[in-house]
């Protein structure tokens, strides 16, 4: 069996009045011997910030009383959410959720120090989801993209724009070209692109129309029979790319989030060689099951440390955990068949 050791809570809101209500969902990378962690902060208003410690052995050695990115642009003044950091070519790129109060959109922003941050922008595609039902009518995707398509404009409105979350980049390009995971409701998918620019209206429209081709993981197992969604950048390994995913299971007794982990073709991404049938690791811990949001386990970021990986998540979208797993074994497991 795999062994998936539990390192208990590493960072708790504090009386700070941009993380007063819960932290959760970080994003991580380490850089000089030191565990930069970018974390999801959350106020008693709601609104949502990303704060900034530096972690060494699991211990927080430094931690910013102010948050390192706010809401400032119409686009997410309810709340910058959900970060995920890899560095490429010399920059430092962080993905995050940008929230309005009615669309959740893709932005990201850069640094070359980890200290200070320029935003960029938007690169979702500003497509409603009553466009968006044309475009997959023939697009070759499963009947669920269509029932979370009527999801959205039910609870949101026709003018709800596709609901873009968990995006992160792989930290190498692909063939020459940045290689960007993202959700589209219920699966997980790649994008592949020269420059930032590029992801324009045009783009996202072709794109859309092409969907199948570039789905890596839909809803498979008992555990995932809801959702998939991007979870930890993909970490680069010599047997490929160790993607870990969340993934929702709906139950009697409401929605459960598990982690799940699978392994992804080097050169060609697409190509998923292995997956994990059941979860990685699900809420057991009360911290896990009970909070702001109950049974949510949320893996955003890991690191690898010497055998062993380490994993940075949400749970109960109030306080962060880390889980340890054994790289190889964890491997092993993914590819068994």
């Amino acid at each position: 069996m795999l062994q998936v050791k539990s390192l208990g809570i590493i960072l708790e809101k504090t009386t700070l009045p941009f993380e007063n209500k819960g932290v959760l969902n970080p994003g991580c990378i380490e850089f000089k011997g030191i565990t930069h962690l970018f974390y999801r902060a959350i106020n008693d208003q709601d609104i949502s910030s990303i704060g900034y410690c530096q972690i060494i052995d699991n211990q927080v050695i430094k931690r910013l009383k102010k948050p390192i990115i706010f809401p400032y642009h119409d686009f997410e003044k309810k709340g910058v959410e959900d970060p995920r950091i890899v560095y490429l070519d010399s920059y430092f790129y962080l993905l995050y959720t940008a929230f309005d109060g009615q669309n959740a959109l893709v932005a990201y922003a850069i640094s070359k120090d980890l200290k200070k941050f320029t935003k960029k922008g938007l690169i979702s595609p500003k497509i409603t989801y009553d466009e968006a039902e044309d475009i997959f009518r023939n697009s070759g995707v499963g009947k669920k993209y269509i029932f979370f398509e009527k999801l959205y404009k039910r609870k949101k409105g026709y003018d709800v724009l596709l609901w873009e979350k968990d995006a992160s980049l792989f930290p190498r390009k692909i063939k020459g070209k940045f290689a960007l995971i993202h959700r589209i409701l219920p699966g997980i998918q790649i994008v592949y692109f020269n420059k930032f620019s590029d992801l324009n209206y045009d783009f996202w429209r072709k794109y859309l129309k092409n969907l199948k081709d570039f789905i890596i993981i839909d809803p498979k197992y008992p555990f995932e029979n809801r959702n998939v969604g991007g979870g930890c950048p993909p970490i680069e390994t010599p047997y490929g790319w160790l993607l870990i995913y969340h993934a929702v299971e709906d139950t009697k007794k409401g929605k459960v989030y598990h982690a799940g982990a699978a392994l992804l073709d080097l050169n060609n991404p697409q190509r998923v060689l292995g997956r994990l049938k059941k979860p990685l690791f699900s809420p057991t811990a009360p911290w896990e099951k009970t909070g702001i949001t109950k049974n949510v386990v949320f893996p955003t970021g890991a690191i690898i440390k010497g055998e062993n990986l380490i994993i940075y998540y949400g749970a109960a979208d109030t306080v962060i955990g880390a889980k340890l797993v054994n790289l190889e074994s964890l491997i092993k497991e993914i590819k068994r068949k």
